[in-house]
């Protein structure tokens, strides 16, 4: 006897998990490699001029390759968790859901900002040093925006 209510753990729950779980790694390492990509070239350009400062120039990349760890996090996280229909409730789906979509869309804003600052600065670097200080604090504040995208996220999947 059906009691007009729709099935508590339909056959298609565990997609949004999966969906979830994809949409984390594939945003915030969209954003990493934006992030990388655009530092990269920024570094490339300033070493013609600045050979030395190589190394110093590469704190952008090593940032922008950060935010793609957040995703990953959450991706195992969540794939973790994904059952077979009978055990996997829509509910989680959805929360999982939105918990890759959290970390994955900071992760992919994160990565933009990482990306032109650390362009900018490291070709601003080579022509005045005393920038070098004011590009890692701005660079600190696009990083966590990723942060505060995990943070969301990890809430979301453990509530």
């Amino acid at each position: 006897m059906s009691s007009g209510l729709p099935e508590e753990n339909p056959i298609y729950g565990p997609f949004f998990g999966v969906i979830g779980a994809s949409s984390a790694m594939i945003f915030s390492a969209l954003g990493a490699a934006y992030g990388t990509a655009k530092s990269g070239t920024g570094i490339a350009s300033m070493a013609v001029m600045r050979p030395e400062l190589i190394m110093k120039s590469i704190i952008p990349v090593v940032m922008a390759g950060i935010i793609a760890i957040y995703g990953l996090v959450i991706a195992i996280l969540i794939a973790g968790q994904i059952k077979s229909p009978k055990e996997y409730s829509l509910y989680m789906g959805f929360k999982h859901m939105g918990a890759g979509l959290t970390v994955g869309f900071s992760g992919l804003a994160a990565g933009f900002t990482v990306g032109i600052v650390g362009d900018a600065g490291v070709r601003g670097t080579a022509q005045q040093p005393r920038l070098f200080i004011g590009m890692v604090l701005i660079l600190i504040f696009a990083e966590v925006l990723g942060l505060y995208g995990l943070i969301v996220a990890i809430f979301m999947y453990a509530s």
